[in-house]
């Protein structure tokens, strides 16, 4: 079985902030075919679907999709504060290479 991706309280107590789960969002964390090294995240606030795989923490929730969730196993999401900005990031350990955005890979 494969270990599931990991979400750091960093990340969940942003969703807290941007109050996410008071609107019954949770952050999605899809894997998509393209970008500049074959795939990209895909990032963003949806409503939580009946296959996803559901990791919830401080009140929130981060949904994985069934056939992204290969892709992120044993990844660990988490929120990243930095003078260029804000934004979700992704600690992928399947990923073989990354483009310098960071949100793209191959495997």
């Amino acid at each position: 079985m494969q270990m599931p991706p990991t979400v750091t309280p960093r990340a969940f107590a942003r969703l807290a902030e941007i109050g996410a789960g008071e609107q019954n969002q949770a952050l999605r964390v899809a894997v998509e075919g393209g970008g500049c090294s074959g795939f990209q995240y895909d990032i963003k606030l949806d409503q939580p679907a009946e296959d996803d795989m559901v990791l919830e923490g401080q009140g929130q929730k981060v949904v994985v999709d069934s056939v992204s969730l290969p892709f992120l196993a044993g990844a660990t999401i988490d929120f990243s504060e930095e003078l260029i900005g804000a934004r979700f990031v992704i600690e992928n350990p399947n990923a073989s290479s990354s483009c310098g955005c960071g949100t793209s890979f191959s495997m």
